[in-house]
């Protein structure tokens, strides 16, 4: 295995500029993208799976029937909206951290924008979600207000337009939660828990774990959904920063690491690969069976859930879980 990168990399991700690359691409994404590569073994972080076309193919993977985590979501939603509503009282704005096309929440807006008009603000990084979000869950009782950012930037800005003696109801859905550490998850929910005032809550979903043999066909399915969705990574990286991976010659693998209870996405080199990526300057190599890591969602255990808020410093309220497909959703109070 390989790695080069000259002399002028540093200044080509200062300035923005090199042959043949777009004007403007995401500073971020091109360091986060140098460092994975240098890595050992070699990762991208799983927020750059999400562009327009990754959040596509996400959308269709959540419709796939070996995905069963969104079904299970929405039935738990639907059936924990109204005494979710009740546990929250008063005039309340609702923030949603990675809302994506925002499928699953119209069963947690209605029951609060039926006492009064509701402040709905999704938080993405993808603009083609949050359109989508504004055109199809805006209705006569609730406001569609996106925010694209990340996460903790997105609900500082939500923060900052709440009316004096309003609620925020954090809501983090499905099981993104799982993308991070569970220290990293920690960490996170702290972070959130200090931007939040006493009477906010935050609703957290989690995939809980069972048996590998069904987990695994979710992170790699039949149609080949998922493998598109992985692979987008490396196609990412030739739109936007002047890359030339063959993105076929990757093959998409899904594993149960048994040790840290997590699924991983990686993508595996068929053959010897060499590709550069004009935006950093680099040439990157690839040996035979060597693999780019690209997404750990982790599975917890439904009383791990409660704990991991109460270490962040969030009071637990309740806890909803589906009968037919390991899964929680977990309301916190401040």
């Amino acid at each position: 295995m390989t790695f080069e990168r000259n002399a002028s990399a540093r200044a080509t991700l200062a300035n923005g500029v090199a042959a043949g690359v777009p004007a403007a691409f995401d500073p971020a994404f091109a360091a986060d993208v140098a460092a994975g590569l240098a890595a050992r073994p070699r990762r991208l972080s799983a927020r750059w799976l999400y562009d327009a076309v990754g959040a596509a193919l996400f959308d269709a993977i959540t419709w796939l029937p070996e995905y069963g985590l969104t079904a299970a979501d929405e039935r738990v939603l639907a059936a924990c909206a109204g005494e979710l509503a009740r546990r929250v009282p008063g005039r309340v704005r609702v923030a949603e951290l990675g809302s994506g096309s925002g499928r699953k929440t119209p069963f947690v807006l209605e029951p609060f924008a039926a006492r009064a008009t509701l402040a709905y603000h999704p938080i993405d990084l993808a603009a083609a979600s949050l359109a989508r979000c504004a055109r199809d869950l805006a209705a006569e009782r609730v406001r569609v207000l996106p925010v694209e950012a990340d996460y903790l930037a997105g609900l500082e800005q939500v923060c900052a337009r709440r009316r004096p003696g309003e609620r925020l109801l954090v809501l983090f859905l499905g099981s993104s939660i799982g993308n991070f550490t569970r220290e990293e998850g920690e960490r996170f929910l702290a972070a959130v828990r200090l931007k939040l005032d006493p009477g906010d809550a935050l609703l957290l979903g989690t995939d809980l774990e069972h048996r590998p043999e069904r987990l695994i066909p979710a992170y790699d399915d039949a149609a080949g959904v998922t493998a598109a969705f992985d692979r987008n990574a490396l196609a990412r990286i030739n739109r936007e920063l002047a890359g030339d991976f063959d993105v076929a010659a990757f093959a998409h693998e899904a594993r149960w690491n048994a040790a840290e209870r997590r699924i991983e996405m990686h993508l595996r080199a068929r053959t010897a690969q060499r590709a550069r990526i004009g935006a950093l300057s680099l040439e990157v190599r690839f040996a035979a069976g060597e693999t780019l890591w690209t997404e750990g969602s982790h599975k917890y255990e439904a009383h791990e859930a409660i704990a991991l808020g109460a270490r962040a410093g969030f009071a637990h309220v309740a806890q909803w879980r589906d009968a037919r497909w390991p899964f929680a959703e977990t309301l916190f109070r401040v």
